[in-house]
């Protein structure tokens, strides 16, 4: 991870600390879990994980609840999870990571945000191969607690890098080790700050200043866009 890693978290955490369009991301991300794996978070651990994500930004009970129950509802759209790749500013290389009901609005936008960028989309897989998935995982350390103990024991659960930032950890293990490494960590009594799969760029590119002032702009008109769920690219 390191400074890729700490620029994605700092980078992210910046551009949606924007609570109305915060909450609906994250509701989708419940209700797309709940639809497809049921609303009981004890037997659906992908509810569970997004429960325990919008728990960590604040996210009111009641709004919580709501987005599981719409999961039963009669109306509720048909959301699918679609994946779209494109190349920004300076030759920057973005992964836009979606929940949409309507697949010819998200493909719209996202055409209209990387051509007036001086950008544009990019072929299903073009980027596959430079980003490696991850599985990564936040957590407390809690005072006194051995890291190098609570290391040894995660490396039984796929455990590949564990950093240490002001009393927080960041696990990183295979994205195929998503679920084993967050219940290992929920075992030890650990709080979960945060859980998501990551991608994480395998050849990061610098960009000045100035190139990242357009790289920047693009990326908030990608995130502010109510279909779009997580955003990747190649910056180190």
């Amino acid at each position: 991870m390191g400074r890729a890693f700490e620029y994605r978290r700092a980078s992210k955490e910046k551009r949606w600390d924007k609570m109305s369009k915060l909450f609906p991301k994250l509701g989708k991300l419940i209700t797309v879990a709940a639809k497809e794996g049921g609303p009981d978070p004890d037997t659906n651990s992908a509810l569970r994980l997004a429960i325990m994500n919008a728990k960590a930004e604040n996210m009111p009970k009641d709004n919580i609840e709501k987005a599981i129950k719409r999961a039963s509802g009669k109306d509720m759209a048909d959301f699918k999870e679609v994946n779209y790749e494109g190349k920004g500013p300076h030759g920057v290389m973005v992964f836009v990571e979606t929940a949409t009901d309507n697949t010819n609005r998200t493909v719209s936008n996202l055409k209209t945000y990387f051509n007036k960028s001086g950008g544009e989309m990019l072929p299903t897989g073009a980027l596959e191969f430079m980003f490696d998935r991850k599985a990564v995982v936040e957590f407390v350390v809690p005072e006194g607690k051995d890291i190098e103990e609570i290391e040894l024991e995660l490396i039984d659960c796929g455990l590949e890098e564990l950093e240490v930032n002001d009393g927080v950890a960041y696990a990183t293990a295979e994205f195929t080790e998503f679920g084993n490494l967050t219940k290992c960590v929920e075992d030890l009594g650990l709080e979960i700050k945060k859980a998501a799969p990551e991608r994480i760029p395998n050849n990061p590119q610098e960009f000045s200043e100035e190139q990242m002032e357009d790289i920047e702009a693009l990326l908030d008109k990608i995130e502010d866009d109510e279909d779009v769920q997580s955003v990747f690219t190649n910056v180190a």
